[in-house]
C-alpha cells in the first residue's frame, strides 16, 4: 500500500524517525519554501538543530506554471531540466523568467530574515527539505546552493517523490531519505490528505522562533 500522510507535520514527524542518526549533532535543516518550512521546524525541533531556507525558485512552463522546466538559485545558477526544450523553453524564454525569479527570491530574501543573514552551513551537517518531489528541478538547485557553501555533509530529505525525479538528485547528496517513491507518481500533493497553501507570513514567524538545539531549551 502506498505511504499517505495526513499532513506536512505528519510528514515531517516520520521524516524525522527516519533522520534519528543525526540527533544531538545539531545539523542545519534547510527547508525549501513555502511548503516545508514548517515541515524543517518540526525536523529542527526534533533532531537538535537549527532551521533557516534555502530559497529556490522553479523556472515555470510557457504552458503549465505549476510543471517545472528548470530551477534558478539567489546566486542566479541555473538548473535547466532535459525536456525544457520539448515543453517550448527556449533559451530567451528561460532567461525572461529567470530574472523574473530572482527577483522574487530577493523579495522573499527581505521578507523572511530580515535581521540577519543565512546561516552559515560550512563544516556542518545540512539537511534539505522538501515536501516532495516531482520533477526535481528545485532540488537540484537547492543541493547545489547548499553544497557551494561548504557542508561536511549534505542529505535530502523528502516524504515522497516520483522515482526517475529521486534518482535525478541522488548523485548531488550524500545521503538521500525519501519514505515513498510510488511509480503512480502524479503530484506532490496526491498523497496529502491536507495539502493547504502555506503563506509568506508564516514563514517568517517560523524562521523567527528561537532554536531548540544546542544552547536552546
Amino acid at each position: 500500500m502506498i505511504m499517505r500522510f495526513r499532513s506536512r507535520a505528519d510528514a515531517a514527524s516520520r521524516l524525522a524517525q527516519a533522520l534519528a542518526h543525526y540527533r544531538g549533532t545539531n545539523p542545519l535543516v534547510l527547508a525549501i519554501p513555502r511548503g516545508a518550512v514548517a515541515m524543517g521546524r518540526t525536523l529542527a525541533d526534533a533532531l537538535g538543530g537549527e532551521l533557516d531556507v534555502v530559497l529556490v525558485r522553479k523556472l515555470r512552463s510557457p504552458g503549465s506554471a505549476e510543471f517545472a522546466v528548470g530551477a534558478v538559485d539567489e546566486t542566479g545558477w541555473t538548473y535547466v531540466a532535459p525536456h525544457a526544450a520539448s515543453a517550448g523553453a527556449d533559451p530567451a524564454y528561460l532567461e525572461r523568467e529567470k530574472q523574473f525569479q530572482i527577483e522574487t527570491l530577493r523579495w522573499r530574501r527581505a521578507q523572511y530574515t530580515p535581521a540577519r543573514p543565512p546561516i552559515d552551513p560550512a563544516g556542518r551537517t545540512v539537511i534539505v527539505v522538501d515536501d516532495g518531489l516531482a520533477t526535481g528541478a528545485t532540488m537540484m538547485a537547492a543541493l547545489h546552493s547548499a553544497r557551494a557553501r561548504g557542508p561536511v555533509r549534505l542529505v535530502c530529505a523528502v516524504p515522497v517523490a516520483a522515482p526517475d525525479s529521486l534518482e535525478l538528485v541522488r548523485p548531488h547528496a550524500d545521503e538521500v531519505v525519501c519514505l515513498e517513491a510510488p511509480e503512480a507518481f502524479y503530484a506532490v500533493g496526491q498523497f496529502y490528505d491536507d495539502f493547504a497553501q502555506v503563506e509568506d507570513e508564516q514563514v517568517a514567524a517560523l524562521l523567527a522562533q528561537p532554536a531548540k538545539g544546542a544552547g536552546g531549551p
